[in-house]
Formats: C-alpha cells, sequence, structure tokens
C-alpha cells in the first residue's frame, strides 16, 4: 500500500456508512465513496457540521448541500505545490490527493536523473502531477480531452509559481495525439497515464480501458526514449487488480526494457479510526 500521509492541508477525518469525511484547508466536505462498505462508528457534531454534503440521486448524479456559502474555489497546498479546489457537480474537487504519494516519487526519479527529463502526462486531469514534474525540473507535455480541466491544469500551474517552466497543454483525444507523437518522431523519458474505465474524446472517441489499455501502453513504448526513466499507471477502476497492472507492464516494457515493476493500492490515512481509506491502485515501471 502507497499511503499519502504527507499532507498538512488536506486530511480524510473520518470514514463510514458509504461517505468521508474530508478538510480541504478551512473546508469540510462530506462525500460518497463507493469503497466505503463499514459502517459509521458515530456521526459526531463534525459529521453533521460538514461545510458541505454531497447528496447522491438515485436516478444519477446527485447536488451539494451547502450548509455555509463557500468561495467559488480556494486554494491548497502540498509543499510548493498549490491547487484550486471547487466542488463540482460530480462530487469531485478538482483534485486527488492520495496522488500526493506518485508526485514525491516522480519528483524524486526526475531529480535524481542527472539530465534533462520529457515528461508525457496523459488522461492528465487538473495536472497534479504535471505541476510535480515541471516544479522538479521536467519538461512536461499534459494532454486531456476536456478543455476545462485542461485550463484548471494551467491556472494551477501558474498558481504553483511554475508558468515559466517548459509545460506544454494539449486538448485532445490522447490515443491520437500519441499516434501524432509516433509519426513525428517525439520521444518521452516518462509517461504518465490515469485512464477512465470508459470515456469519449472531443469527436465522439470511445475509450474502454479493458480492450484498449494494454495496446495503447505497448503502443506508448514507440514514443519512449532510448534511455526511458519512468512509467506511471494509475486506476480507480473498480475490480482491475495490481496484478493485472503488474501483468500489463511486464509484457510491455519488461520485456522491452527490463527494469523493475512495483504494482499496488493507493491511500489514505484516516485520522478518527487510524486505518487506511483504499484509493485505487498504480502501477510503476522504472530504469
Amino acid at each position: 500500500m502507497f499511503v499519502a500521509n504527507d499532507w498538512k492541508q488536506y486530511e480524510l477525518l473520518d470514514t463510514g456508512g458509504g461517505e468521508k469525511l474530508e478538510r480541504w484547508g478551512d473546508v469540510v466536505l462530506r462525500r460518497p465513496d463507493p469503497l466505503i462498505i463499514w459502517p459509521l462508528e458515530k456521526e459526531t457534531a463534525e459529521w453533521r457540521g460538514a461545510d458541505a454534503h454531497y447528496h447522491r440521486s438515485s436516478s444519477g448524479g446527485g447536488q451539494w448541500e451547502m450548509k455555509r456559502k463557500l468561495p467559488e474555489r480556494w486554494v491548497i497546498s502540498y509543499g510548493k505545490l498549490s491547487f484550486y479546489i471547487k466542488p463540482t457537480g460530480f462530487k469531485h474537487t478538482g483534485l486527488f490527493p492520495e496522488q500526493a504519494a506518485n508526485w514525491s516519487w516522480m519528483m524524486d526519479k526526475i531529480r535524481s536523473a542527472g539530465r534533462p527529463i520529457k515528461v508525457l502526462n496523459l488522461f492528465a486531469y487538473t495536472g497534479g502531477a504535471s505541476v510535480a514534474c515541471a516544479s522538479a525540473g521536467a519538461e512536461v507535455c499534459h494532454v486531456d480531452a476536456s478543455k476545462g480541466v485542461v485550463q484548471w491544469a494551467k491556472e494551477n500551474l501558474q498558481l504553483s509559481g511554475l508558468g515559466d517552466k517548459p509545460v506544454r497543454f494539449i486538448t485532445d483525444d490522447v490515443f491520437k495525439f500519441v499516434q501524432r507523437e509516433e509519426r513525428r518522431g517525439n520521444k518521452y523519458d516518462a509517461i504518465i497515464m490515469d485512464p477512465p474505465s470508459y470515456g469519449r474524446g472531443p469527436n465522439g472517441e470511445t475509450w474502454k480501458l479493458e480492450d484498449d489499455l494494454f495496446p495503447f501502453v505497448q503502443f506508448c513504448t514507440k514514443i519512449m526514449s532510448d534511455k526511458p526513466l519512468f512509467m506511471l499507471i494509475n486506476s480507480y477502476t473498480t475490480g482491475l487488480s495490481p496484478t493485472v497492472l503488474h501483468n500489463l507492464l511486464t509484457m510491455s516494457l519488461g520485456r522491452k526494457y527490463g527494469g523493475t515493476i512495483t504494482c499496488g493500492e493507493i491511500g489514505l490515512p484516516i485520522t478518527a479510526s487510524k486505518l487506511v481509506m483504499p484509493a485505487g491502485i498504480l502501477g510503476r515501471w522504472e530504469s
């Protein structure tokens, strides 16, 4: 288990009954999470006093119940990295705090490489990994199919004081982008991806993880440099195990480059119970 336990401005306060209680800076949010199948031991005043509570709808989706007026967005920081937080219509906030475990690992890999590193971040969302890699000195290409989250990522980069760093932001279908990069002869030392279970590109392209992930990862080896540094795959797809990622990385990168493969769960410490909240899986290949 890889645990993101270095946060100061984020805290997973408690969990239970299908919900989690979180502190984002000075804002406390109550949100559902399908992995929390254990009961809530006690609904304390802290639970009842959450600043906002996301209620699922029986017809899909849901909405926020605001207990007090919140700013349209606010800032939290992880070390020198800063991010805008905003409750969205799909219960998310624009940041997955468990990914800090990966940010620290990637930053260490880039800084210790002793050479310029080019990073490709695919399905890159609001750019947590892009900001982390840029702060470590890498040249970054950030790709996502959503124009809105790409703009959010640009703002996070500026917020972190990294607006002058060599980061390229691309709104595109990631598979088509990688194919074009292969034709152009562009190469990357590190590739990060956080593929959805299912998705659509800006022109109606479809992505289905169980069908498309392995051929996509295999194709990505064509745009890795002669001295690749790492590949990181994150997944929140229910039922996908770390062993699946290990096998996939072994068959694609391991057989081509050798190196080391590490896979496992990723999680967050729960303050009240001292347990760990699982929050997806990761697969790391490194040279």
